[in-house]
């Protein structure tokens, strides 16, 4: 069953049709009235049917509206308006701007965090541990996570890749096999490129792990193991900027989680690399 239900309608609302819009509307607009409400009620109120509501929880993972409903009732959200999450207008100075942006950030990882499923994190930690390789993957904006996460990974004892050009992370995805691990990065989930790397893993029978924006995005489906970064849009900035904020901390996790299962594999990494490191240093 999903967690948080509210926070994460509220994050992925546009990608979702016009009368579903209407009752996600309905929902964040009073989380309360909400949680309470009866399927005609809810009807009644966000002016769509009781059969379309019906299909609307069916289609985001519940088996019937009660269902639905102690999902809403047990989601503890705080009601955050419009202008917590950055509206910027004409009036506003330059520290008022920085004070949004910071906020759109602190939303965007309070909203992932209130999502994340333990078992999914201790399924992708194990994962790693056991892996043969692990392949970080991403292009565009996704390019600078699967560098910043297999710069971070370097620090355990895991066997890790990346590289930022395309066709070599295509080679290295075609030469991936059982035993490996892709962890491949989008915010959309939905670039042809990146869902050709993620093919070409799902045909070696390589365990994929997504991070990604969207729970019904291709990259999502194909994935073994999805982690999602949510966020919310509003003007001036694309909700990928702060997503980019939660999909770091989501690779952060990840890595704290496994040097914490390596503890003194992972320090004797890191004493070496220290040490080399600090040669490149002037005395």
């Amino acid at each position: 069953m999903p967690k948080n239900i509210v926070t994460k309608l509220r994050a992925q609302k546009k990608q979702y049709n016009p009368t579903e819009q209407k009752l996600i509307q309905y929902i964040i607009d009073d989380p309360q009235r909400a949680k309470e409400a009866t399927i005609r009620e809810m009807a009644l109120g966000s002016g769509i049917s009781t059969a379309s509501i019906s299909r609307f929880v069916k289609k985001i993972g519940f088996e019937s509206f009660r269902e639905f409903s102690l999902a809403l009732a047990s989601s503890s959200v705080r009601n955050i308006t419009n202008d917590f999450f950055g509206e910027i207008s004409d009036d506003d100075n330059t520290i008022a701007i920085a004070h949004k942006v910071f906020h759109g950030a602190t939303n965007a990882l309070a909203t992932t965090e209130a999502n994340l499923d333990g078992q999914k994190l201790d399924h992708a930690t194990q994962a790693l541990i056991n892996s043969n390789r692990v392949g970080f993957f991403g292009i565009g904006g996704s390019s600078i996570l699967a560098f910043n996460a297999y710069h971070k990974f370097l620090r355990t004892p895991l066997n890790v890749f990346a590289h930022p050009d395309y066709d070599i992370q295509l080679m290295e995805a075609v030469r991936m096999k059982k035993g490996d691990v892709g962890v491949v990065i989008s915010h959309s989930g939905r670039n042809k490129d990146t869902l050709l790397i993620a093919q070409k893993l799902k045909e070696n029978g390589v365990l994929m792990i997504a991070i990604t924006a969207f729970e019904d995005a291709p990259l999502a489906k194909i994935a073994d193991i999805n982690f999602l970064s949510l966020a919310e849009e509003v003007n001036f900035r694309s909700e990928s900027m702060s997503s980019l904020i939660a999909q770091v901390t989501i690779i952060d996790t990840l890595f704290t989680l496994v040097g914490s299962k390596l503890a003194n594999q992972t320090q004797d990494v890191v004493d070496t690399l220290r040490d080399a490191i600090e040669e490149t240093r002037e005395k």
